[in-house]
């Protein structure tokens, strides 16, 4: 997940998606001619960014327009930053709205609580069912029906220099605290380059901070009755941020107010021991236009971060949903389009690039090396955000952001927690 938005820009969402629920969509559903035949038309699909791979685009166009003679598809490729605001204003329009969109999982809740999607409950047994990644579906249901199913999920391992390991006298960890402390010694170990980092942890990445967070057993937030609350200032949740600070002033040398776009970078300029990042990062790596193929790819090792009791700590599990638009007129063409994207054939392209598929017996595609190893490991206790109706207006708000930030540079745990919580409590219920 990599949506940013704007604090200005998510009050203009909440506002738009009010005014959708209101509204709501006049289409029966249908889409068929005259004669009562198939109506055809030109399927536009919304994928967001570059993870979905060229060949998969391909096979769905390919193999849709094969079977549905007379339409088309045309995928329109959308950029994460700035993505809400686009879609609340496209999916509000009838003439503007895209057929099927691509959502990042942490952002789904606020559309589908906001009727921006068509229900897909009666689709799920024929798109996989039990099968489906359940936390995803989870997170797009409201009042037991579903408006969004699993695209793919990526969930965070790490990936480290083995070389400079066994340089520094360093087992694999096996314990957040021996993960804490390798972080640090190897920080230790490299006194150059003046910005290398033991454990890379930029200031602003909350998405491994929440990490920390989970692992002492607290939360970003909790629900009771149906209401939503901030739980950064528990006792548990200090204790997660007091060692993601740890971390970023002992072990990283990342910019305290820098995020973590293009982690490849610092990796390939040898000022990386231990870094999380999704799998998919491993491509970049090893990419002669991205990477460094011939040097430090050649010392590339991963493992699932270690949690304090020794089993794979909660890592946010990361990646997008399929939804149809509300406002779609193409209703029947569109779910054609959404049961080839959760086709096994479709979701073996997806894992052979390194995507978690959004079906759990479609793992194996991984593969059997220590990369699909980690990836399956992390995945097995990994976490989602808040399934809060109004996360996005906490994400848009830059609140975490702000919150690890202000921690990276050595600000008071329990006040920041505080003042995070406090900003936090007027966004969660929407």
């Amino acid at each position: 997940m990599r949506i940013k938005k704007s604090l200005t820009g998510a009050a203009v969402a909440a506002l738009a998606l009010t005014t959708l629920a209101a509204c709501g969509s006049d289409d029966d559903g249908g889409s068929s001619s005259a004669d009562g035949g198939p109506e055809t038309a030109d399927i536009r699909v919304w994928l967001n960014g570059t993870d979905t791979p060229q060949e998969a685009r391909d096979w769905l166009k390919e193999t849709f327009e094969d079977q549905n003679p007379g339409s088309t598809l045309t995928i329109e490729q959308q950029e994460w930053d700035g993505l809400v605001e686009k879609l609340t204003t496209s999916l509000s329009s009838e003439s503007e709205t895209p057929d099927v969109v691509e959502i990042g999982n942490t952002q789904a809740p606020t559309f589908t609580s906001a009727g921006a999607f068509a229900p897909m409950t009666d689709m799920l047994g024929d798109l996989g069912g039990d099968d489906l990644l359940p936390g995803f579906v989870e997170g797009a249901t409201v009042d037991g029906e579903t408006y969004a199913v699993p695209y793919y999920a990526g969930s965070k391992y790490i990936f480290y220099r083995k070389d400079l390991l066994e340089k520094a006298g360093l087992e694999v960890p096996t314990t957040m605290d021996e993960f804490v402390d390798a972080a640090i010694a190897l920080k230790e170990a490299n006194p150059k380059p003046a910005n290398f980092s033991g454990f890379w942890f930029p200031g602003q990445d909350w998405r491994n901070g929440a990490t920390f967070v989970w692992d002492a057993g607290g939360d970003l937030a909790t629900e009771e009755g149906g209401e939503w609350t901030p739980a950064l200032s528990s006792p548990e949740s200090i204790t997660g941020l007091e060692t993601a600070q740890r971390l970023f002033m002992e072990a990283s040398g990342a910019p305290k107010d820098g995020n973590e776009a293009d982690p490849w970078t610092p990796f390939c300029a040898g000022e990386v021991g231990m870094m999380s990042t999704p799998g998919w990062v491993k491509g970049l790596i090893e990419d002669p236009e991205t990477g460094c193929p011939d040097t430090f790819a050649k010392q590339m090792g991963v493992f699932a971060l270690p949690g304090s009791d020794g089993e794979p700590a909660p890592v946010l599990l990361g990646g997008s949903d399929i939804a149809i638009a509300a406002k779609s007129a193409n209703q029947d063409l569109a779910e054609k389009a959404v049961a080839l994207m959760l086709s096994d054939d479709y979701q073996t392209i997806m894992a052979e690039a390194g995507l978690t598929p959004a079906k759990d017996s479609l793992a194996s595609l991984l593969g059997d090396d220590e990369y699909a190893a980690a990836t399956i490991e992390a995945a097995s206790n990994a976490k989602l955000t808040p399934a809060a109706p109004g996360w996005a207006n906490v994400e848009g708000s830059r609140a975490l952001e702000d919150l690890f930030s202000a921690i990276a540079q050595g600000g008071d745990v329990a006040d920041l927690a505080a003042k995070a919580d406090e900003q936090m409590s007027g966004q969660l219920n929407g």
